[in-house]
């Protein structure tokens, strides 16, 4: 099923929150997005990487040492604010409430993974409705192409990666076919825009 919706313009809307999700490949090109952006980046940076159940943090730290933004991996209830990047536990679903805080849950997997960027999405779609920002990275399955139409139907604004530039080229084609994404860009190019609307978005 195809998504109808308008088309947006980068830097038309106050944007609130990014989330991203990925999988195989991914990480790499998390790394080169979130490189790109400064200490003075307004929003929130919500992330669900698909990750062995075994993953103690790992992650995290991995990624804290590609950004000038301050990495955590939440506990429940954890307040989101902004400048902070926040990585989705093994294991867990990590949700948006709506006051404003990350809510972890143990429910069954989705698309066979928990964490799932379906269900961030979805959740992060209810809460910031057109002033979200989403991100589909590589991955070898189709997580994420529900929540990436969830993120379309509430007015927010899409991104794919590139299938050409992915590891894995399966879930931002998933993605692009759903017709919910607004632009596919190399990660280096999501970075970039990222930033520029990250500077003028305010909570």
């Amino acid at each position: 099923m195809r998504v109808s919706g308008k088309r947006h313009v980068p830097g038309e809307t106050d944007y609130k929150a990014v989330v991203i999700g990925g999988s195989a490949g991914g990480v790499e090109a998390l790394n080169v997005i979130l490189s790109a952006l400064s200490e003075n980046f307004a929003l929130p940076v919500l992330v669900v990487q698909h990750l062995h159940p075994s993953d103690d943090g790992s992650f995290a730290l991995h990624i804290a040492r590609n950004t000038k933004l301050s990495v955590v991996e939440p506990i429940d209830k954890a307040l989101i604010e902004c400048g902070h990047v926040y990585t989705a536990p093994a294991n867990y679903h990590m949700l948006v409430e709506r006051d404003g805080t990350i809510g972890l849950s143990v429910d069954e997997r989705v698309n066979w993974s928990r964490p799932s960027i379906d269900v961030l999405f979805e959740s992060a779609a209810l809460v910031w409705g057109e002033s979200l920002i989403a991100v589909i990275l590589s991955g070898a399955n189709a997580d994420g192409a529900k929540g990436i139409c969830s993120v379309k139907k509430a007015g927010g604004f899409t991104i794919a990666q590139d299938p050409a530039s992915a590891e894995t080229r399966v879930m931002p084609q998933a993605a692009i076919d759903t017709g919910a994404v607004d632009k596919a860009l190399r990660p280096e190019e999501i970075g970039q825009l990222l930033a520029g609307l990250g500077m003028r978005g305010n909570m």
